[in-house]
């Protein structure tokens, strides 16, 4: 860093409804600033304005974390807004597990305390919310989220998609999906870009924690009852240990964050409000399965699980890049289910005869290194995944990546905590 701060700043929170516009306003030492925006792309139902509050509230606190980072000052303030011990634990685990990646690969303790003011006793109270009904679907452009609206429909559940960022590049998934759909433009602070040009420290944030607050608030606009998201159970498996403490990318993805989470909507918002993933009890592998016979003809040319996709800066057309480790995943755990034409195809190359990628398979595999820091499945998973696509015929070169057998189930069903009727949903397949 060029330069220290002491303290890290929660300044205020404004939303102006008329504008559609929530504001959300730090500060290191009241020295540097930082405003990021949020714009709603759509109509607002009648709705609570104490419980949007503490939906904004929450998510003015989780947002800070990308500002936080750039410095890690030692002491943290709230002007606007107060934490009780409760919550303050919920920010504390969140920031210093959502930020295991960033502590690893700028070579920090992760262990170091990150201790939100306390105002007193947990005297918060969530608000009850009337008349909401249905279901919203964070849409991200990949496989699971469309699993997810596909899964809905064929049940006749009610839903709409909703996605934070770029509608132009989704904008061909969401017609194709054909729900009623919500779209919020994020704006993060420049001089953030500045800082991190200048040298402050930078890395991975747990955005899946950020978007699950902004979900509820968007909700409660929408009059929704539900949030429908569409994590594994895999996003449950670490990267690594690093001195001492378990390092998840995923950690945001995890169901330990979403049934903290779930705790925090319920205590400290709404309990009328839900958040969970349907797709929790599958591997990454039946997802795969599920989508690669069911939808992967209907979706084909539309959606894409690369994250490339989404970058600040650099950003690709949208597609696959065919060189990152989610690529090489994606291929992966879709080779056992779709024809190779049609993998290659949509691809763009055969990713299991690039030798820039063999590093990258052989880290999926637990062969060397650690698994990457993506959003990717299990390493008994993946090893599945090469016995199957192996066994196929089709890929002889996977026959140079030598382990034991895996054992892997990728059947099997895994703990979730939805509601039994969306349960059911699962059930069926």
């Amino acid at each position: 860093m060029i330069e220290r701060y002491e303290t890290f700043i929660f300044e205020k929170y404004h939303f102006d409804a008329d504008q559609k516009v929530l504001e959300l306003h730090y500060s290191f030492d009241e020295r540097v600033y930082f405003t990021e925006k949020f714009e709603f792309g759509f109509d607002f139902v009648p709705y609570n304005p104490e419980a949007l509050n503490k939906a904004l509230f929450g998510l003015f606190v989780m947002a800070g974390v990308s500002y936080y980072k750039a410095a890690l000052p030692p002491k943290i303030v709230l002007k606007q807004g107060s934490l009780s011990a409760q919550q303050a634990r919920f920010f504390s685990q969140t920031y210093r597990l959502g930020l295991g990646e960033f502590f690893y690969r700028n070579q920090l303790d992760p262990n170091i305390p990150i201790e939100f003011p306390v105002a007193g006793a947990d005297t918060a109270e969530p608000v009850e919310v009337r008349g909401l009904e249905g279901n919203l679907v964070p849409i991200g452009g990949g496989k699971d989220s469309i699993v997810t609206a596909e899964l809905l429909r064929e049940a006749g559940v009610d839903f709409a998609t909703w996605n934070v960022g770029d509608d132009e590049l989704l904008r061909p998934l969401v017609k194709r999906l054909g729900q009623p759909h919500y779209q919020v433009k994020r704006t993060v602070d420049r001089e953030l870009v500045r800082l991190n040009a200048a040298g402050a420290l930078n890395g991975h944030v747990p955005v899946s924690a950020i978007l699950a607050f902004l979900a509820v608030g968007c909700a409660i606009l929408t009059g929704r009852q539900n949030v429908v998201a569409s994590e594994e159970w895999s996003a449950g498996e670490g990267n690594l240990v690093y001195r001492g403490a378990p390092i998840n990318h995923q950690y945001s993805k995890s169901l330990a964050f979403e049934q903290n989470f779930q705790s925090y909507l319920k205590e400290f918002i709404s309990p009328s409000i839900q958040y969970f993933s349907l797709l929790r009890p599958l591997s990454e592998l039946k997802i795969a399965e599920v989508f690669c016979r069911r939808y992967l003809d209907r979706y084909k040319g539309v959606f894409s699980s690369c994250n490339r996709n989404f970058r600040f800066t650099q950003r690709q057309p949208f597609g696959w890049c065919g060189r990152c480790p989610k690529c090489a995943f994606v291929y992966l755990i879709f080779a056992p289910f779709a024809p190779k034409e049609a993998l290659v195809r949509l691809f763009g190359c055969k990713l299991f005869e690039s030798a820039d990628l063999d590093q990258t398979y052989a880290e999926l595999l637990g062969l060397r290194g650690h698994k990457p820091f993506e959003c990717v499945g299990e390493t008994l998973e993946c090893r599945q995944a090469v016995v199957m696509a192996a066994a196929t015929g089709r890929y002889p070169e996977l026959g140079r990546y030598r382990f034991e057998p895996p054992g892997f189930d990728y059947n099997q069903r895994h703990a979730a905590a939805m509601p039994a009727a969306f349960q059911a949903v699962i059930d069926r397949l």
